[in-house]
């Protein structure tokens, strides 16, 4: 087996058997995280080769999102998790309402902690998921999948295309199905993996860097920071109350015991504080300018 490279899953390049790390069962605890560091350092240049795709899903989901619209992730397995964790971050990084963006997984929230990979065969089943959460043209859908031809992604992915929505595919395979149904194809070119197969690793990894820029990218677009400051932050425990604290005093060169106690004034919002001091005028005021620019900062302050 090691020395017959080739793909244990069709032409795959995702499923190829890898001879750069054919001998990792030879070596030490050091040496087999150095040649999986090795492998890892050459998926940044992957992802780059994909950043003029990405940047058109980047604008594609902030014209959707600003128009009232959803970003939603389809994926099965890992890809879905990674959807998920993506979403799930949303709410606290950039004070987004829950329903802004959604994951989809194949199998729901048990497939979070367990594998289900039977649902990952029915394109029906993705079609239902969607219809199920009222899917509009108005949003915006990411199918993940490494392989690029799951078929629960690619059944919804060809039902959010028929709504009219914003179809994005992100794969790790090049001229997949998956990508043929999306407007947008996203195909970072990892190779194959440390131990063949397991997607996980450097396709995974690809794909949370790809989703990273999607949603953060969508975020920065729709006004959701100030600089490279957070300042739509939600502050819903100690540490992001004392971020949104020190966001303040950063921004407005106040000290802190300031910096909170216009933090308070201002019900908690840092964006509606910092124009307040900034541009000297009352919380109500400052809410005012905002909502005028759509909650952009930089913008109220000129």
């Amino acid at each position: 087996m090691r020395d017959r490279p080739g793909s244990i899953l069709g032409d795959l390049a995702t499923e190829a058997v890898n001879p750069e790390t054919a001998a990792i069962d030879s070596l030490n605890a050091l040496g087999i995280v150095r040649l999986m560091n090795e492998q890892d350092a050459r998926i940044a240049k992957a992802v780059r080769a994909e950043l003029p795709s990405i940047a058109r899903a980047v604008e594609g989901i902030a014209t959707r999102l600003r128009a009232g619209g959803h970003l939603i992730y389809v994926g099965a397995g890992t890809s879905g998790r990674l959807g998920v964790l993506d979403a799930a971050e949303c709410p606290p990084t950039f004070g987004t309402d829950p329903s802004l963006v959604q994951a989809v997984i194949a199998g729901g929230e048990r497939a979070l902690t367990h594998a289900i990979e039977e649902l990952e065969d029915r394109p029906e089943e993705g079609r239902r998921a969607l219809a199920a959460i009222g899917l509009t043209p108005r949003d915006a859908v990411v199918g993940i999948a490494a392989s690029g031809r799951t078929p629960f992604v690619i059944g919804a992915l060809e039902y959010a295309r028929e709504t009219g929505a914003l179809t994005v595919a992100v794969t790790c395979n090049r001229g997949s199905t998956l990508a043929s149904r999306a407007e947008i194809a996203i195909e970072p070119v990892v190779g194959p993996e440390v131990i063949a197969g397991s997607t996980r690793l450097k396709a995974g990894t690809a794909e949370k860097m790809v989703l990273n820029m999607l949603s953060t990218g969508a975020m920065v677009l729709l006004g959701k920071t100030y600089g490279n400051l957070m300042v739509d932050l939600r502050a819903s425990n100690a540490k992001l109350r004392d971020r949104a604290v020190r966001i303040v005093a950063a921004v407005t060169g106040l000290p802190p015991e300031e910096a909170a106690r216009q933090l308070a004034d201002a019900g908690g919002d840092a964006k509606t504080a910092i124009v307040a001091v900034l541009a000297g005028v009352t919380p109500e005021e400052a809410r005012r300018r905002l909502h005028a620019v759509e909650g952009r900062v930089r913008e109220a302050l000129s």
